[in-house]
Order: structure tokens, then sequence, then C-alpha cells
């Protein structure tokens, strides 16, 4: 009895350490990632943004920019800034989005409005900035996008 006590504790001891030793090669292979690599030529991401929340429009522009400035994207990365709803908010003259969506643009990124948004809200296009395009619907934008094969992003 004690033989098989014996054996019956060992085994408990052992099978703990190797499940510690596991744990700690788990993290350690965890901490060791540095993230997936870009391994295609091109890459293509729409944001969508359809809330009129400035958090929410900040947080869009930020990611915005942290995709052009992961530099395993550097040179491969096409984006594009669509906006319906309430997020027809960040194309108007009237809001402070103007510069940053400037500089967007300036780096490549294509800026859009939905045309029904602004028909929906009696906006009219020209309380949108001059620079910002106007497509038929963000709807459509997003499917025709995604069919594209386009990484749809929401903030």
């Amino acid at each position: 009895m004690k033989k098989l006590f014996f054996f019956f504790v060992t085994g408990i001891l052992f099978a703990s350490t190797v499940s510690a030793q596991a744990k700690e090669n788990a993290l350690e292979k965890n901490k060791e990632f540095t993230g997936a690599k870009a391994t295609l030529k091109h890459y293509h991401a729409i944001y969508q943004l359809d809330e009129n929340n400035p958090a929410i429009i900040n947080k869009t522009i930020r990611n915005i920019k942290n995709a052009l400035d992961d530099p395993r994207l550097a040179g491969k990365i096409k984006i594009e800034l669509i906006a319906y709803a309430g997020g027809t908010a960040v194309n108007l003259k009237a809001n402070n989005y103007g510069d940053q969506l400037k500089e967007l643009i300036e780096r490549g990124v294509i800026v859009a409005q939905c045309h029904n948004s602004l028909v929906e809200q009696k906006i009219s296009p020209d309380q949108v900035y001059d620079f910002v395009a106007i497509v038929p619907s963000g709807n459509g934008e997003l499917i025709l996008r995604q069919a594209e094969g386009w990484a749809i992003v929401k903030p």
C-alpha cells in the first residue's frame, strides 16, 4: 500500500512538473511572437465609420494611421475610409476633421462618403469637404470591397 501511495504521489508530482514546464514553454513562446508576417504583395482594408461619436471617429483615424505606420505593411497597403449614417459627421465642413482627413488622403487613403446618408439626413453635398469622394451607398461599397478581398475593419 505504501508503494502504491508512493507511486501515486510521484506520478502527481511528475505530472505537475511537466504541466508547469509546458505552461512556461507556452508563455515563453507567446512572448517571442512578433506578429504575423506580411507575405503578400498587397493588402487592402476598408474602415467603416457609422457613428457620430468623436471618440470613435478619432479611434478610426488613429487605427488607419497605425496601419499606415506598420512597418510590415509599408508600401503594401491600400486603405479606404467609408463614412455613412452617423459617421457622415467626419466629412462635414462644420466639424473639425478636415486636416486629419487631408493627411490621410495625402498618405494614399481614399476617404469616401455615402450619398444615401446625405439624402436621408437632408445634408447638401456642399456641406461635405470638397476633397471627399461621394459613393452611391456605404453598404454597397463594403459589399463590393469585401467581394474584392478587402478586410473590413470596424473600429
